[in-house]
């Protein structure tokens, strides 16, 4: 019998915030099981509504103020200050400055967008006194390595003529010398650590540009200028920035918000795996170990997903402690199936849709979807132990 119910799903990107996700699952949920308890945990993974999760996790507040947009306009946003034991870290969440949903379709250039932006936050940040940043890296509309946030902390980036280069990633490749000596004195006394993804790298076949340049807008011609830029860039970080301890070409996480993790390994950095930074804030593996089934979701199911995406990561802790896990998806690709620690998964569409629809639509179709899912689970949980299918014994799960 399910009595408590986790819901713990990420974000569906320029859909679902995480929080609107859980708030749509939980609606669901209820509408099959009115008494059972909903635990709701929306998971961030660095990028959008990072900085506002955890804000509300530890007690702590967001700083609102205006700083530069990916298209370089001026555009309000916010950091974090963390409360309780957190009382000296501030969390600044790279996507409320330099996403891709604040980058207009009209202009989704990942060769313009910058992040000066994520610099002037950081900036913002070392204002308020804090003896820790923690940039959350994801849902990024850039491409430039994290130059505009170094040029926005005092490094100066020069052409061979020794002219400053505009923003952009497509600049990167007349980049010639890096000056530091402006860079902020302060970055030397506080403790940056970098929420990433592991998985993605800064060069090579899997760069950064070559793997998600085409979902920020870029052409296949775009996207092997950028690799190229983004080559010249490790190279000039590495030998104009002193001892750097980390491969910047190749290193785990450089890659992360279109090479924005390099950049910042550059200035010191720690790159860490996004998860065992962000979670312990929310008592995950508490409240799953308490669960009776677990429900996570997220845009896309497919053999990305375990490469460091949300419901993985759930599921594999979940495992730990023995809970059904059931994944609910917007669309499901290629390894689908084969996501370890998933007991089941069901799309949300119930029917053929333009993707124009399905993202107005998502808050309703998961709500759907979870009932649906719902119901078949506890149709499920009534068949005999012994019932056969066409001759053949019942698999023990269906997906």
């Amino acid at each position: 019998m399910l009595t408590r119910v986790v819901v713990a799903p990420s974000g569906f990107k320029e859909s679902l915030s995480a929080q609107a996700a859980a708030d749509a699952i939980a609606d669901g949920v209820r509408r099959v099981l009115p008494e059972v308890v909903v635990d709701l945990i929306p998971l961030v993974d660095g990028g959008e509504g990072t900085a506002a999760a955890l804000a509300a996790a530890t007690g702590g507040r967001l700083v609102a103020l205006p700083a530069t947009g990916p298209v370089g306009e001026t555009i309000g946003t916010h950091f974090a200050l963390l409360g309780s034991r957190d009382g000296d870290t501030a969390v600044v969440e790279m996507a409320a400055v330099a996403g891709l949903s604040l980058v207009p379709r009209a202009l989704r250039d990942p060769g313009a967008t910058t992040t000066y932006g994520v610099g002037e936050l950081i900036r913002a940040a070392l204002d308020t006194g804090v003896r820790r940043v923690l940039i959350g890296c994801g849902d990024s509309g850039t491409s430039d390595g994290g130059a505009g946030a170094l040029q926005a902390l005092g490094a100066r980036l020069m052409d061979a003529d020794g002219f400053e280069l505009p923003h952009g990633g497509s600049e990167l490749t007349r980049l010639a010398r890096i000056d530091p000596s402006g860079l902020d004195p302060r970055l030397r006394d506080v403790e940056l650590l970098v929420a990433c993804n592991p998985y993605n790298v800064l060069c090579g076949e899997r760069g950064v540009a070559r793997v998600f340049g085409p979902q920020k807008g870029a052409t296949p011609a775009q996207v092997e200028h950028l690799s190229a830029g983004l080559e010249n860039w490790a190279h000039v970080l590495t030998r104009d920035l002193g001892a750097v301890d980390t491969d910047l070409h190749h290193g785990p996480g450089t890659g992360a918000s279109g090479g924005l993790g390099a950049g910042l390994a550059a200035l010191g950095a720690r790159l860490l795996p996004r998860f065992e930074v962000l979670l312990d804030h929310l008592d995950l593996d508490a409240r799953l170990a308490r669960a009776d089934l677990v429900v996570t979701a997220e845009g896309a199911l497919d053999h990305q997903t375990p490469r460091g995406k949300v419901p993985a990561e759930v599921a594999r802790r979940a495992k730990l402690y023995g809970r059904p896990v059931l994944v609910l998806a917007g669309t499901l690709g290629e390894g689908a199936h084969d996501v370890p620690g998933v007991d089941a998964f069901s799309g949300i569409l119930p029917a053929p849709m333009a993707l124009a629809e399905a993202l107005v639509r998502a808050s309703e179709l998961l709500t759907d979807a979870t009932e649906r899912a719902l119901r078949m689970i506890l149709l499920g949980s009534r068949l005999p132990a012994h019932a056969e299918v066409s001759g053949t014994q019942r698999p023990s799960s269906v997906r």
